[in-house]
């Protein structure tokens, strides 16, 4: 229904055309109107504490759609996606503190994205290290060397090799005024803020472009059935570890984001629990839906901060429940999964279709 309400008598005459985004003056005030809302009511409307949980949202998201691409879109399981965001966080980071970076690069503010996409490269290949065993394994066994590369690169790596770089301890903090773009300096929750809208943006229409290619069919061909898209021609092999790069990539973005969003960058951030929350997140929003990861961040990261709003008047009469709060958070995640596979499988993306439907074809809607 991307095409409702075209002019009468217009009709698609190629592919292109076809497939367009933005094909009505509706679809562009609708789309117009999502911008103005990301970039500017919550800005201006959500203050500090809008856009910190803004920006929980965003990378949750960031997180969740390299999830979305190895799962929902290439059948390909995993259980340690934190693993390759850490990669990307400590790549930027390594990158910006420890690499002689020549001095016009520093003043040009570039020291910062060049890191940035460094960390999405580095976090790829890693990322296609531990998806060459999904040439040979898939299902249960996949999930075992995607775990594996969790506890490899995070407690073991990361934890007892990198994190002692510089004789830090286990934690790494940037000073302030290092992370620029050119001369804008992210040192705020509003500069921090756009960043992460901005990224979120771009990788959003990336990765939608690519469903819409060659490599995108591919993808969902292997997700439906590996042995007939092998059939058919299709390099199984090259496009699996296609997509386990650029959910490692997008990881990577992702870490790398986060390093200007902490005061101190440490191991603890990236543990075993922020893969399963990631696929948490994609079962709740709808597997196989880019708006199924967006949908799914928005409605966990919301659902914490209502939590721990009503645990805050409820401490004045049950003291230990803030001490417990972390236990709280885990046992909401896992209810949460619980009811949606139960009453609504299909994740919070499908209603989100319905809802479309049924205003796109009202009054006919039934």
């Amino acid at each position: 229904m991307s095409s409702v309400w075209l002019p009468c008598g217009d009709y698609h005459q190629n592919y292109a055309e076809d497939q367009g985004w933005w094909q009505s003056r509706f679809i562009k005030g609708k789309m117009l109107l999502l911008l103005l809302v990301v970039f500017v009511g919550i800005p201006v409307f959500g203050g500090e504490y809008g856009m910190s949980v803004g920006t929980m949202i965003g990378y949750t998201a960031m997180g969740a759609l390299g999830v979305q691409l190895l799962i929902g879109y290439s059948g390909l399981l995993t259980l340690g996606h934190a693993a390759f965001i850490a990669v990307g966080a400590y790549t930027s980071t390594m990158l910006i503190l420890q690499f002689p970076w020549p001095q016009f690069l520093l003043d040009l503010g570039l020291a910062y994205p060049v890191s940035l996409i460094v960390a999405g490269i580095v976090a790829g290949l890693w990322s296609v290290l531990f998806g060459l065993p999904s040439v040979k394994v898939k299902g249960f066994y996949l999930i075992l060397t995607t775990m594996a590369a969790q506890f490899i690169t995070v407690d073991f790596i990361l934890t007892q090799y990198i994190s002692q770089i510089g004789g830090r301890g286990q934690a790494f903090s940037l000073p302030p005024g290092t992370i620029k773009i050119g001369p804008w300096v992210v040192d705020d929750e509003l500069s921090v803020y756009i960043l992460m809208a901005v990224l979120l943006t771009l990788m959003v229409i990336v990765l939608a472009n690519l469903l819409r290619s060659k490599p995108g069919r591919a993808w969902v061909a292997i997700r439906d059935n590996d042995i007939a898209a092998e059939a058919l021609g299709i390099n199984i092999v090259w496009y699996k570890l296609l997509s386990f790069f650029v959910a490692g990539f997008m990881a990577g973005i992702a870490g790398a984001f986060w390093v200007c969003n902490t005061a101190a960058l440490s191991p603890e951030h990236f543990q075993w629990f922020l893969s399963l929350w990631l696929v948490g997140v994609i079962l709740i929003g709808g597997v196989g839906s880019i708006q199924g990861a967006i949908f799914g961040s928005i409605f966990m990261v919301l659902v914490m901060e209502l939590l721990q709003m009503a645990a805050i008047p409820l401490a004045a009469y049950f003291p230990k429940i803030l001490v417990d709060f972390a236990y709280i958070k885990d046992m909401a995640f896992g209810l949460a999964i619980c009811a949606f596979l139960i009453y609504e499988p299909n994740g919070l993306a499908y209603r989100w279709w319905q809802a479309k439907n049924y205003f796109n074809l009202w009054p006919f809607s039934y």
